[in-house]
């Protein structure tokens, strides 16, 4: 890997590593991101991207923020386009005003009152993404997000019964368990729709999910096959129409079916007493009755951004809650000084059912912050550097591709002591508040951060909280022996191995 230096005011010019084009496997890819942790920036090449100019950034200093904070340099890296296809410019992929737009709008769905009442059930580059940042931002609303909760706790109490059966003293990969439950999870918040992935795995709509996520991998790792070789002549690329096909279907049947639902809703009654007779409404049902009709927000841009939340909503929760089951079963210790947290604040109940009960549980959210330091969902992020920028003596020249390193900014010794070790006490307020706003990103930061990052850490605390209060768990990897995959997010290459041992009531 060749570095060369520069004075101010002179353009970084980066070399490309020697990369195997055909070694194009998971393990690989992170390789390449994660292991070179001695260089400020460097070129990714064609493991990346062909024909691009890429730098790495690992400081969590202003140039991190220069980048994050700056409304100029809110373009998604090139590879983002990949998921236009199907996610077409939701929050995800849309750039410019849209984003923004949009962002706004959405926001308040995520309010924490909306979060209550579910607590007993648990790329356009340039002006489109600011509208639909400033559209989307209110479906966030701390209130909002309370009515979530009864979704959270009927999914986590399912998710309970499935374990129970695995609590038999054999090694099970729990992996698949707790995706399918953030997928109904998901599913249910989004769009109002039950799917029922835990007990229907062979859903088609569930299929085609993974599918698109593992051909999006595909493609992102293989910048060299043309579009319409793709598209016309690889099997895969009929694949992937297909399962396009089945998502946009699904998603345009519930909007069309939820529209109608809402227009007969609102011609007996007001409003505030609909939204109060339901008591709970889903993130689609905010987005419709924000759209006025269609004349602020079309149907394709309600299915956008219902896609995009599902995309993102489910696969980063659940490798952040294996994750730290993996990190609880290889410290007994923290487990259990987390078990006695939960059972002090929920008594004789086996899941919290309500915001105040999980906002009580802070060395719970200490451990849930420690390993999405130790293993963010999503490793690293792209920007695409707009207008030339000075980062100390560098100067970086515009139309490049940024890789914000988070992986490697959360074990930077600098701002860590002992990094690689998993130390939940880091984010006690004593020890967290004078840290660098930008040493820990697991959501990111700045104007593209995760809208739905509080509506995770609840969905989380929810389904962990249930699972170690039932649950003792011993993971059969270690910290030092685990392998480490990454198609869209960072995960455990052979899933979560662990004994389930169930605690006495």
């Amino acid at each position: 890997m060749k570095i060369q230096k520069a004075k101010v005011g002179q353009n970084v010019r980066l070399k490309v590593p020697d990369i195997d084009r055909a070694k194009t496997d998971t393990e690989s890819i992170i390789a390449v991101v994660v292991d070179v942790k001695d260089n400020e920036f460097y070129q990714l090449g064609t493991k990346i991207g062909v024909h691009e100019n890429f730098i790495k950034i690992e400081e969590a200093s202003k140039d991190k923020k220069q980048i994050m904070n700056n409304s100029i340099h809110i373009t998604k890296g090139q590879q983002y386009a990949n998921l236009y296809p199907w996610l077409g410019e939701g929050l995800l992929t849309s750039s410019g005003s849209k984003w923004y737009h949009h962002r706004k709008l959405i926001t308040p769905a995520f309010h924490f009152k909306i979060l209550e009442n579910f607590m007993n059930i648990f790329v356009e580059k340039g002006s489109k993404w600011y509208h639909h940042r400033k559209l989307i931002t209110p479906a966030f609303h701390f209130k909002i997000l309370e009515n979530f909760m009864n979704i959270f706790v009927e999914k986590a109490e399912m998710l309970l019964q499935i374990l129970d059966g695995k609590a038999d003293g054999n090694v099970h990969n729990i992996y698949p368990d707790i995706t399918h439950c953030a997928l109904d999870i998901i599913c249910q918040t989004a769009m109002g729709v039950n799917v029922n992935a835990m007990r229907n795995k062979n859903n088609e709509y569930i299929k085609s999910v993974y599918d698109v996520s593992a051909i999006f991998l595909w493609k992102a790792v293989r910048p060299y096959v043309p579009e319409f070789f793709f598209n016309h002549l690889l099997p895969l690329g009929r694949k992937f129409k297909a399962d396009l096909k089945v998502l946009h279907g699904f998603s345009n049947k519930v909007i069309s079916d939820r529209r109608r639902l809402l227009k007969r809703e609102q011609q007996n009654l007001k409003k505030d007493d609909a939204i109060g007779a339901k008591k709970r409404l889903s993130f689609l049902d905010l987005l419709l009755e924000a759209s006025d009709g269609g004349k602020i927000l079309s149907d394709t841009d309600i299915r956008e951004e219902v896609d995009t939340f599902m995309f993102e909503g489910h696969d980063t929760t659940t490798a952040s809650m294996c994750w730290t089951l993996f990190l609880l079963g290889n410290h007994p210790d923290i487990q259990e000084r987390v078990f006695q947290e939960i059972r002090t604040c929920l008594h004789e109940k086996q899941t919290p059912t309500s915001i105040n009960e999980l906002n009580e549980l802070k060395y719970l959210e200490c451990i849930i912050k420690e390993s999405l330091r130790l293993y963010p969902s999503v490793p690293f992020i792209m920007r695409h550097i707009k207008q030339e920028i000075q980062l100390d003596e560098y100067r970086i020249p515009a139309d490049v591709q940024a890789i914000l390193h988070i992986y490697g900014v959360h074990r930077n010794p600098d701002h860590y002591v002992s990094p690689d070790q998993f130390d939940p006490n880091r984010f006690l307020p004593e020890n967290s508040t004078n840290r660098h706003p930008y040493a820990y990103i697991p959501f990111s930061a700045g104007p593209r951060n995760c809208i739905g990052q509080k509506f995770a850490i609840y969905e989380e605390k929810t389904i962990l909280a249930s699972i170690i209060n039932r649950f003792k768990v011993t993971a059969v990897e270690t910290m030092e022996n685990v392998k480490i995959s990454t198609d869209i997010i960072l995960r455990p290459a052979n899933g979560v191995l662990v004994k389930l041992e169930k605690r006495p009531i």
